[in-house]
């Protein structure tokens, strides 16, 4: 999996989902992604190059659609596992749904 196929997939669930950082951030809710590195991994006799990406949305919402929307997308994905989180940023007000990825 490349970078430009995660972006593609991205931009599928959230039009306005940014690389590294938002223009959006400040608004009622924004997402951003970027790549974590690659690994290795050795199956069958054959060596895989994996990418590792994260997806962090943040908003207010606590019923979120885009975040519902993310969830769906890589669950209907074979070539992404991934790992998923929330948390709560007091200081901003932001419920913040962290999914860490790997996508070959």
């Amino acid at each position: 999996m490349t970078a430009s196929e995660v972006k593609e997939i991205l931009v599928a669930v959230d039009p306005h989902i940014e690389r590294y950082e938002s223009s959006r951030k400040g608004k009622n809710a924004y997402t951003v992604w970027y790549e974590l590195g690659f690994t290795d991994h050795f199956s069958d006799g054959e060596n895989e190059e994996i990418l590792r990406f994260q997806i962090d949305r943040f908003t207010k919402n606590e019923n979120d659609p885009i975040a519902a929307a993310i969830l769906t997308a890589l669950n209907g994905r074979d070539d992404i596992a991934y790992h998923y989180e929330v948390d709560y940023e007091p200081d901003t007000g932001y419920i913040h749904h962290i999914y860490d990825c790997e996508g070959c």
